[in-house]
């Protein structure tokens, strides 16, 4: 995978994504007469004023990943009609929004993924080498492999390739598609030993996922349906990750957290896939799988972060009367240093172990 698919994937996931959770805010402080004193779209340095409305600057900035809002008096309630002077209602919808925005915007890649559905792939023999067992048993190029020993293909290489390997030195029967035609052949794999691994496989054919110009696509109310499930599926999957990991259920390296350089590279991988299949399935999949990812992590009651304003909030809804805006300032600054470290070394760990190797 090149750099050039991972810069690509990163602007067509992360920055719409980074916005649409900006926007719930924007939106969020608007309706609850928190003034905004600026919208950005990319992050500082900024590159030129667009205009203003409504008392908010709206600019364009130079590095492009999704974009900010600045409320005004984010942290001194001294602000007129700031954040920090609104009720605690207002605050706690303001600061929501944002993860909430993310789980709509996921819901609605998701339903849109799932109405267009995933492409249907065949398994493709794109050649059979000579002197093979696959060659004696009369397989040939272009054949597509529906069944082996009984066992759809399903369009998975890996159920052709276990099925073969497990048979080693027993026949193993296939039905292929050929000129519009089911084909029945039995071919017997051969032994280890019998061949080199390095340039042949058992049968000596070799095989190709290719999309076959289908869908499974789902019906409006049912890909709605399958949406929020998947969205509530991701964060269950997140919350019982420690408990997975503990139990050995799940390896260290599927529990890992991930930067942006970590998740370009995922990204790449499913843009890379998209392009390979014609279909943007993938692509539309794990797009709304970050979304829903981003809003969760943001909903932590994390110092700095939007989980962490809100649990001050509903701290203060407890005691009745709010924490000195220094002290949480204060707090907010030291999470803010900590999570640029930790994301520092999270960087460094997706470089040079990388996710997916180069």
């Amino acid at each position: 995978m090149s750099v050039w698919w991972m810069v690509g994937a990163f602007a067509l996931v992360l920055t719409p994504i980074i916005l649409v959770h900006e926007i719930g805010h924007f939106v969020a402080a608007r309706l609850s007469g928190i003034r905004v004193e600026e919208f950005g779209l990319g992050f500082p340095p900024r590159a030129v004023k667009l205009f203003e409305s409504k008392g908010t600057l709206f600019s364009l900035n130079w590095i492009p990943l999704g974009g900010f809002v600045r409320p005004a008096g984010e942290d001194d309630p001294n602000v007129p009609n700031g954040l920090a002077a609104a009720s605690k209602r207002a605050r706690l919808f303001t600061l929501s929004a944002g993860a909430g925005a993310n789980f709509l915007f996921a819901i609605l890649i998701f339903w849109i993924a799932f109405m267009i559905g995933p492409s249907k792939l065949a398994v493709t023999i794109t050649e059979v080498l000579p002197n093979s067992p696959a060659m004696a048993a009369g397989l040939e190029t272009g054949d597509v492999i529906l069944s082996v020993n009984g066992r759809e293909a399903a369009g998975n290489q890996a159920i052709v390739v276990e099925e073969i390997t497990g048979s080693a030195g027993r026949p193993v029967e296939l039905v292929v598609l050929r000129n519009g035609e089911e084909v029945r052949l039995s071919v017997t794999p051969r032994l280890p030993g019998e061949y080199d691994a390095a340039t042949d496989g058992p049968t000596g054919i070799k095989l190709a996922s290719k999309p076959t110009g289908e869908n499974e696509s789902q019906g409006p109310v049912q890909a709605a349906v399958l949406s929020v499930a998947n969205v509530i599926d991701v964060v269950w999957n997140t919350l019982r990750a420690p408990v997975l990991l503990v139990r050995g259920q799940i390896s260290p390296s599927d529990a890992r957290p991930v930067s942006v350089v970590g998740i370009s590279q995922l990204a790449g991988q499913y843009a890379q896939e998209t392009a390979t299949r014609q279909d943007w399935f993938p692509i539309l999949w794990f797009s709304a799988v970050i979304s829903v990812a981003l809003g969760f992590t943001n909903l932590l009651p994390i110092p700095a972060l939007d989980g962490g304003r809100i649990l001050f909030v509903l701290v203060e809804a407890i005691r009745g009367r709010r924490i000195e805006p220094e002290r949480e300032g204060m707090v907010h600054l030291v999470g803010m240093l900590v999570l640029l470290g930790l994301m520092v070394l999270i960087i460094i760990q997706d470089i040079v172990n990388p996710i997916i190797p180069f």
